[in-house]
């Protein structure tokens, strides 16, 4: 129920904005399959749930305070507007909510990826950025080398694009 609750909360953060509650909702389903798919304990899928839905809660506050949203506005304006919503569920811990706020600081942050909730993320993410932003085979390719190591994740976006494995 907590996801669903989130979901529902940020669904009204977003409002009027339904492209980004479309991209939201779409990196939360893909990070919940590989999640599950992975392996991951309750409690890391409980994080990487509660940051996939988060992770974007900073682009509003960053085209209201800066005029832009780039990936490190994101990262800086997102974990406090995060911290935020989080404070409103007792199921959530401190070290919860430190771990969300830390994923959402860092998912446009590619190098030293510490966690595998963190890489799916990243991966998550890009699964839907690879699509809404149209990017061509060859930089699909070029972010799959650099970054995707998890064999679901991979696999989806190999299949998605239909790339040569």
């Amino acid at each position: 129920m907590l996801n669903e609750q989130l979901i529902l909360k940020m669904i009204e953060f977003d409002k009027g904005d339904p492209k980004r509650i479309q991209h939201f909702t779409k990196v939360y389903e893909y990070a919940h399959i590989i999640g599950k798919l992975e392996g991951l304990d309750d409690k890391t899928q409980k994080i990487l749930d509660m940051a996939s839905i988060l992770h974007d809660i900073g682009i509003h506050p960053g085209e209201e305070k800066y005029g832009r949203c780039d990936g490190k506005i994101q990262e800086q304006e997102g974990p406090s507007y995060a911290r935020k919503m989080l404070e409103g569920f007792s199921e959530v811990t401190e070290e919860e909510t430190d771990r969300v706020c830390y994923l959402i600081g860092h998912h446009h942050t590619y190098t030293d990826v510490d966690g595998l909730d963190y890489r799916i993320l990243l991966e998550a993410d890009f699964l839907v950025n690879a699509y809404e932003d149209d990017l061509s085979p060859e930089a699909i390719c070029t972010f799959r080398e650099k970054v995707f190591r998890t064999k679901t994740g991979t696999q989806m976006l190999n299949v998605m694009y239909n790339l040569e494995g």
